[in-house]
């Protein structure tokens, strides 16, 4: 893409009502727009980045045998009725349509997946099986203030899934819980993420949150070295062990909750009637799984831990472009390489802006593509260009012809 016809621009100057630093900076750089406390528009730049952390997502949450759907944003009344949960659940936005009838926007979807799954669950063949959206979500939160990491209105995955028993969503369970590592790694998180225990509420000993370490993180968590996982806090006086060793020496850190999951049993299943027959006739309650993770916390998550003094340092996978090509009044030169490169399958920002070399490689730090090649009057004398990673201070020169298989 070429810079001067990006629509966006980046500012110069700190958004005045942003304290945490993601906000800042993805506002600065012209990721996002802020339109109001805790809700954003993705620019083209954020987009990008917001896709490919749901492509991530998605070929992972596939692997387990994942269906995507898209339920509906509008959830009735009656369905939270249902589940006691219209009246108890005090973060729902609630209207009222022309119908006169009363909705919330759907902060979670238990209440729509339920009766949608329970049209074709008839026989215990036709479990095991889990769903599974990547949606807006609406949560009227009273401190909205953490730019992605605490929004109003945010990107959420989540699956659900069903099964005759309690042993095959245990079962489950534990791929979930390593697909969940699988994204993180793959999203350049997995040695700072944590499986992270918690209380388990009705129907488990323990729930199990994806913690990572930030300090701009909300949580604490108490980490065992040895086994890689932690405790929250707010279990941690009646769990002061890790539960895998039984180790007393923990860590506490600050982290960043990424992700959660939860075994539900019959809380939701039961209320909708959803039954099955199994082998001998006999009428049975499946039991439920739920499995959550925000793409645009994910990406608020990546900001607070991977940049630096200059701006934003982007993993290679989810960078909004893999290089930012800049041209120091050499356009000609620099639009050939842009063809080149291009053409060759990379993803290239190519700024022909007519600005300042100081405002272009300014710009370049704060956006944050893994690579940057300077095209100049001194890099041409020699065939050549300045090839820089973002994450270090000094480039070298490349010749042109050997640029691709470089970068490769």
């Amino acid at each position: 893409m070429r810079q001067s016809q990006l629509f966006t621009k980046t500012v110069k100057e700190l958004p005045k009502d942003e304290a945490s630093y993601n906000a800042q900076a993805l506002i600065r750089a012209g990721f996002v727009d802020k339109v109001a406390a805790g809700v954003y528009s993705y620019l083209p730049l954020g987009k990008r980045v917001l896709d490919k952390i749901c492509r991530v997502i998605r070929e992972e949450m596939d692997a387990i045998g994942g269906q995507e759907i898209l339920m509906t944003s509008l959830v009735p009344k009656e369905n939270l009725e249902a589940s006691n949960r219209w009246a108890n659940f005090d973060v729902l936005f609630r209207l009222t349509g022309g119908d006169n009838k009363e909705y919330a926007l759907g902060a979670t979807h238990e209440e729509i997946v339920s009766p949608l799954v329970k049209k074709f669950i008839c026989s215990y063949k036709d479990l095991p099986f889990g769903v599974y959206q990547i949606q807006t979500k609406f949560r009227n939160e009273k401190r909205a203030k953490a730019g992605l990491l605490r929004g109003r209105e945010f990107l959420m995955k989540d699956l659900y899934s069903f099964h005759t028993d309690q042993t095959d969503l245990d079962a489950y369970y534990e791929k979930a819980i390593e697909a969940y590592k699988k994204v993180y790694q793959r999203l350049g998180l997995g040695d700072i993420t944590y499986v992270t225990y918690a209380s388990g509420g009705t129907f488990s000993k323990y729930s199990h949150e994806f913690q990572t370490l930030a300090e701009a993180g909300e949580d604490l968590i108490y980490i065992c070295d040895k086994c890689h996982i932690a405790i929250n806090k707010e279990i941690i006086a009646e769990q002061d062990s890790c539960p895998i060793c039984g180790n007393k020496k923990l860590t506490e850190k600050k982290a960043i909750e990424v992700g959660n999951i939860f075994k539900l049993g019959t809380k939701f299943s039961a209320p909708f009637n959803i039954s099955y027959k199994d082998s001998a006739g006999k009428e049975n309650t499946p039991v439920m799984g739920c499995y959550g993770m925000g793409p645009s916390r994910v990406m608020g998550t990546i900001v607070e831990t991977y940049h630096d003094d200059k701006g934003i340092v982007w993993p290679e996978n989810i960078a909004p472009f893999q290089i930012h090509l800049i041209s120091l009044n050499e356009n000609d030169a620099a639009a050939r390489i842009y063809e080149d490169l291009t053409k060759a399958g990379f993803e290239v920002l190519y700024d022909d802006r007519e600005a300042s070399a100081g405002e272009k490689f300014a710009d370049a730090d704060l956006i944050g593509c893994p690579y940057r090649v300077v095209v100049s009057k001194k890099t041409l004398g020699e065939d050549s260009v300045e090839l820089k990673r973002r994450s270090e201070d000094k480039g070298a020169l490349i010749k042109i012809k050997e640029l691709a298989s470089k970068l490769k």
